[in-house]
């Protein structure tokens, strides 16, 4: 159909001069356009491209429902020249040139709408509406939205809890590093500023992967990829934390409450600077500068003293590697159970300085286990030691306190999300 009337004098027929309308054939011929030969007063025809702008909208305003009246449907090839004309509605309007008469034929019938210009007006006006209020709409949702949504629902979620699963059965070593990354998103929190923690799932940018603590994180963002692929209505975010809660539980460990709803930043530039986590060494060893740099990351993200050493209680799961933190070894003889066993070495075995590691770090008198500078202040700093002898005593304690400590570490940085129930 073309989108404008054809000039005067081509494929032009006339009527009689009762046909006092314009007529709009919805057919591929240019040969459906008929104007009435009467001359009217300049400026008072009817303007043909509002009716293209209809048809152009006709996806989401039919012309149908702009029409006020409707001609019974009759059979294209059986009209007669009197029906043409005693067929066609009479409309009480102000002036023959406020009257558009819209003429549909299809293979079977032929039906006539008629419109005003202000039922023309009404339509163009309102599809303007239309077009401003989703610009507005859009214009308002925040950069960091993700397209595909960022909530999840609790089935999702189940489905997830097996996914991981399934990565821990194929990869037993996999479940302390969920653990490892699930912390270390959360752990860059700033109570102050307000900056940091797991809202965003920032951890997966390449900027803050380049961090100096997070070294070997990056083939664990990369392997829960496909993992993410499989669950778009879930979040970054939620995914890092909701891997390392379930690590923890299949590993043996409390069950943990779980929030969702976080969401997205696409922004590499919200990646907070590096430093924000622990040191396992600030340059003493298990002296004061390492006691204090230790207080310093925890209480800017708004923990005790019972809290720093509970959630220490984490290193009973995996090992170092010397390719990624530089040191080496496992904290325990069961890297892959979530226990309290971390306390009762730490306390119950004599830790010497391992000379044949290239970094400053403890080992047992086996030579099998070791500890880091950080954990050693565990036991020379008297207000942390504390709680070590009572968690290396009491397992059901260390739980309660841990599963505390964690969820309030994974809410670090959110706000206002919805509890799972599982």
């Amino acid at each position: 159909m073309p989108l404008f009337p054809p000039k005067k004098g081509k494929n032009i027929k006339k009527k009689p001069r009762d046909h006092r309308s314009l007529f709009l054939r919805a057919t591929s011929s240019p040969d459906a356009y008929t104007h009435a030969p009467k001359k009217k007063k300049k400026g008072t025809e009817p303007k043909l491209f509002f009716v293209v702008v209809m048809f152009a909208s006709s996806s989401s305003l039919s012309l149908a429902s702009l029409s006020s009246r409707r001609e019974n449907v009759l059979p294209r090839r059986r009209r007669s020249s009197s029906q043409k004309t005693r067929g066609i509605p009479q409309f009480k309007a102000q002036s023959e040139s406020d009257i558009i008469s819209v003429v549909n034929n299809s293979d079977d019938a032929v039906v006539n709408l008629t419109l005003t210009k202000r039922d023309i007006f009404r339509a163009c006006a309102g599809c303007a509406g239309l077009v401003t209020l989703a610009t507005l709409v859009q214009g308002s949702a925040p950069p960091f939205a993700r397209a595909a949504g960022s909530n999840g629902e609790a089935a999702d979620f189940t489905q997830l809890r097996e996914d991981v699963k399934g990565l821990m059965k194929k990869e037993p070593n996999v479940g302390p590093t969920l653990v490892r990354l699930a912390w270390h998103s959360c752990g860059t929190y700033d109570k102050m500023t307000k900056t940091g923690g797991s809202g965003g799932g920032t951890i997966r940018f390449k900027e803050e992967l380049a961090h100096g603590n997070n070294a070997g994180l990056d083939k664990m963002v990369a392997l829960l990829e496909p993992v993410k692929s499989k669950h778009p209505s879930i979040s970054y975010a939620d995914m890092y934390a909701y891997a390392g809660k379930v690590a923890i539980e299949e590993m043996g460990g409390p069950t943990l409450q779980f929030k969702y709803g976080r969401v997205d930043e696409m922004d590499p530039s919200k990646v907070t600077p590096d430093g924000r986590l622990p040191d396992a060494d600030k340059g003493d060893h298990a002296g004061p500068k390492t006691t204090q740099g230790l207080r310093d990351v925890f209480y800017r993200m708004g923990f005790d003293d019972r809290e720093i050493v509970a959630l220490s209680g984490a290193h009973a799961l995996g090992r170092c590697h010397a390719d990624a933190s530089g040191y080496v070894g496992p904290w325990s003889s069961t890297p892959l159970l979530f226990n309290n066993s971390y306390y009762g070495l730490l306390k119950g075995l004599k830790w010497t300085e391992n000379k044949k590691t290239k970094k400053f770090q403890y080992e047992d008198p086996s030579g099998q286990l070791m500890m880091l500078p950080s954990d050693i202040v565990l036991l020379e700093d008297k207000n942390f030691k504390k709680y070590v002898d009572v968690y290396a005593k009491d397992q059901k304690k260390f739980f309660a306190d841990f599963k505390a400590a964690f969820e309030k570490l994974e809410l670090l940085g959110t706000s206002g999300l919805k509890t799972l129930k599982e």
